[in-house]
């Protein structure tokens, strides 16, 4: 209980549930959190496909694409495990802080897990190196049309679609430019590559993240539609347009 609505519905506290601030940091959890699970899913999805694909040229590209994704899904997931874990204690304010809750015994173990993943530094680099320029560009190129796909589908949709749509391309369209970027750099230029490896990994981890919560809200929409447990599909829906 803590302080009277700020809709002056009543001057007494209330729980902080209904206060937006508390709201708004509580949906960031969840999108970052859900977003996260279903890249690891899609991500092993494509490991599974790289060993059972029924052709070779099938297998190679999800083992290219696992392995694109895998600094992914331990640079983005860990570093927003973080922001997770802060913002549940941000989110019981003082009592979060000082151990009633356990919520900062979250946030302290949280901490470790972008320094257990061989540090965000390293998966930047990996990102950078082996994953994006090596092949020159073309996992990259290729994860972006998959996502431009996406986007046409949801074209196709809701309201709620088309407005991800927008958001999606326009984080796509971001992430191309770094890639085109970083393709043009020369070897004298490659400590400008590798210093920006972390933003790009986070960039990456947003796009690929989000069209995740996009090709969830798809499948969400077409239950709702059928009556498919409505509460919960509502939920997915709402979470989509989060990150």
């Amino acid at each position: 209980m803590q302080s009277a609505p700020v809709d002056g519905s009543t001057r007494e506290a209330v729980t902080i549930i209904h206060h937006p601030d508390v709201r708004r940091m509580l949906m960031r959890m969840r999108g970052l959190t859900e977003g996260a699970r279903a890249m690891a899913t899609y991500a092993a999805g494509c490991q599974d496909m790289a060993r059972h694909a029924p052709s070779e040229s099938e297998r190679r590209d999800a083992k290219a694409m696992s392995e694109f994704l895998t600094p992914l899904v331990k640079g983005f997931s860990t570093e927003n495990g973080v922001e997770v874990a802060s913002l549940g204690v941000q989110v019981h304010g003082g009592m979060g802080f000082i151990e009633e809750t356990g919520a900062a015994q979250h946030y302290r173990d949280a901490r470790i897990l972008p320094i257990y993943e061989g540090t965000t530094a390293i998966q930047a680099n990996d990102l950078v190196g082996r994953k994006t320029l090596r092949d020159g560009g073309a996992t990259a190129r290729r994860l972006s049309g998959l996502i431009a796909q996406t986007e046409q589908q949801l074209l196709q949709g809701s309201d709620q679609a088309k407005a991800v749509a927008t958001r999606l391309r326009a984080a796509r369209e971001a992430f191309d430019d770094v890639v085109s970027h970083l393709l043009s750099l020369d070897k004298s230029e490659m400590p400008e590559a590798f210093g920006t490896g972390v933003p790009y990994l986070m960039l990456a981890g947003n796009l690929v993240s989000g069209w995740q919560l996009a090709r969830s809200l798809l499948v969400a929409d077409a239950a709702l539609a059928r009556g498919e447990d409505p509460e919960f599909m509502a939920a997915k829906i709402a979470t989509a347009p989060v990150l």
